[in-house]
């Protein structure tokens, strides 16, 4: 990919891709979590300084958590206190009023247009059923209008990357395109995950959202990039049950109602495939009389679900952590929203937070739990993504860094 500083901004207008997407209280849709966006000011900041008029693309919540389609208002303020100076924002997307503010724009100045998620081309359920080719997204509403206005494209929203949407492939096509620094800094901490960690190379893969899990986990027993998984939450109970421990009526029933059963199978295969590799729980913590109860695995079956590791499970996979070269972190040990339930992830990010490895944590569920328990600052890298990270550690080939490098290669 071309680095942000190969090109001259000055008096040029640029156009910005960033991922500002951010966590939003359900009730009023106030920004929880300025991660993102914090992440995303060292681009804008050496773009504005070196004499670019900026024009923002940003998107909120999506078809699948329509609640968080909000205006990006919110966003421009914190990116105007962010920066130490003012990022207007206009709630038009690509229309006379968004193109007469980038008309309007004077080197230095920049505009948040309105959510490109307003746009049907823009949404993950036009992705699925219209597949189109960023080529074929020239005469896409936002592309056309947007286009003719700007010099330069940049992007910097690495966890957008797996989204063939015109506002993050087609830009690319039409005038010169550089990637921003969280972009590289984002690509370049999961390369060293894979391609180089330091040994022994840990994956702690917990959270509820294990077709995550399981796509990461056959790459990186494949390919030899983990020494060691840790499985937790959902994943760690699955693994249970491919070793036929009987985890008791309602535990089946949230896995089966979930039609996550479908796991059980491929998690007896990487069990056999690759022994020693995966470490499983040894105790499990359940609700009785509204109260944590632990059980060792032996003991089980319980009566309800495992909201949580045990505390001799979270006490073997923090001494392998600490020993541990490299740690990866995606999805959290237990329900630690809830205080009985938050011992494993709370002990398991005090042991990131204490050990001597190079650790990077991603997913939004990991990021807040981290935040929760320890500060940001303790960990390696935190990355901003969910989707594109998973695609990324899995081997699946990311639209956003296809399209970049096409654009490096053919010199725009």
């Amino acid at each position: 990919m071309r680095p942000l500083d190969a090109l001259d901004y000055s008096d040029k207008r640029v156009l910005v891709r960033v991922d500002i997407n951010s966590p939003l209280d359900p009730k009023t849709h106030r920004i929880l979590n300025t991660n993102r966006i914090e992440k995303s000011i060292p681009t804008l900041s050496y773009l504005l300084d070196h004499g670019a008029a900026l024009g923002i693309l940003a998107h909120q919540g999506d078809t699948l958590n329509y609640n968080d389609l909000v205006p990006l208002e919110e966003h421009a303020g914190v990116l105007s206190k962010l920066l130490g100076r003012e990022v207007m924002y206009i709630d038009d997307v690509a229309g006379p009023a968004a193109t007469q503010a980038v008309k309007d724009l004077e080197p230095g100045q920049a505009v948040l247009l309105g959510n490109v998620r307003y746009l049907t081309e823009e949404v993950s359920s036009f992705e699925s059923a219209v597949p189109l080719k960023p080529e074929e997204m020239a005469n896409s509403y936002l592309v056309r209008n947007l286009a003719p206005l700007f010099d330069i494209y940049v992007n910097d929203a690495f966890a957008a990357a797996h989204r063939n949407a015109p506002s993050m492939v087609a830009f690319q096509e039409l005038m010169p395109s550089a990637a921003g620094f969280l972009l590289f800094d984002e690509v370049a901490a999961l390369r060293k995950v894979m391609e180089g960690p330091e040994r022994p190379a840990v994956f702690l893969l917990g959270g509820l959202k294990i077709s995550d899990a399981f796509s990461m986990m056959l790459k990186v027993l494949e390919t030899g990039a983990a020494d060691t998984i840790l499985t937790c939450g959902v994943t760690g109970v699955i693994m249970l049950m491919a070793q036929d421990i009987e985890v008791g009526d309602a535990m089946r029933s949230f896995i089966t109602d979930r039609s996550l059963d479908v796991f059980i199978e491929p998690a007896r295969q990487y069990l056999r495939d690759y022994p020693g590799k995966i470490e499983v729980p040894v105790d499990l913590a359940c609700e009785v009389d509204g109260k944590r109860v632990e059980m060792d695995v032996a003991a089980l079956p319980g009566k309800g679900i495992y909201p949580d590791i045990g505390s001799r499970t979270a006490q073997r996979y923090a001494e392998i952590v600490n020993e541990a070269g490299t740690v990866f972190v995606n999805g959290p040990p237990g329900v630690y929203e809830n205080p009985e339930f938050e011992l494993g992830t709370k002990r398991l990010f005090e042991a990131l937070r204490d050990t001597d490895a190079y650790t990077v944590v991603g997913g939004g569920d990991s990021v807040s739990a981290a935040a929760r328990f320890i500060s940001l600052s303790d960990l390696g890298y935190v990355c901003t993504a969910g989707g594109a990270m998973v695609r990324f550690l899995s081997g699946i080939t990311l639209p956003l860094l296809t399209a970049m490098e096409k654009a490096n290669k053919n010199n725009k």
